[in-house]
């Protein structure tokens, strides 16, 4: 049974920084790109970040510079750091999982992805 399990979720302030956690099983975990999608209120499912099984990240623009993918396929677990948050931040996170096997992961839309985590809410007050 795949599961997909998130974590570090929160409210923060401004400025703050949060990190994301996403427990993966019931897969072949190394040989698939992993996605962080946000979905704010009343718009629709986002690309933040993925990272491919060989560790290769890719960001949208809105958050490059400031949040960083990484995972580790012996743990079968990735992260999301998130740091110099803004209020335009505030969403549900939530990872997913693509069978796509490459050095660079660009699948970026939700269609691509086989598995979902449930989601964290991620609240950022200015």
């Amino acid at each position: 049974q795949v599961q997909l399990v998130e974590s570090g979720g929160g409210s923060v302030q401004a400025g703050g920084s949060l990190r994301l956690s996403c427990a993966a099983s019931g897969y072949k975990f190394n040989r698939y790109c992993m996605g962080w999608f946000r979905q704010a209120p009343g718009k629709e499912r986002e690309v933040v970040a993925t990272i491919s099984g060989y560790g290769t990240a890719d960001y949208v623009d809105s958050v490059r510079g400031r949040f960083t993918a990484s995972r580790d396929n012996a743990k079968t677990t990735v992260w999301l750091q998130l740091s110099g948050l803004k209020p335009d931040d505030t969403a549900v996170y939530s990872c997913a999982a693509s069978a796509t096997y490459s050095v660079r992961c660009l699948s970026r839309r939700p269609s691509e992805y086989d598995y979902w985590g449930q989601g964290t809410q991620i609240t950022v007050s200015s």
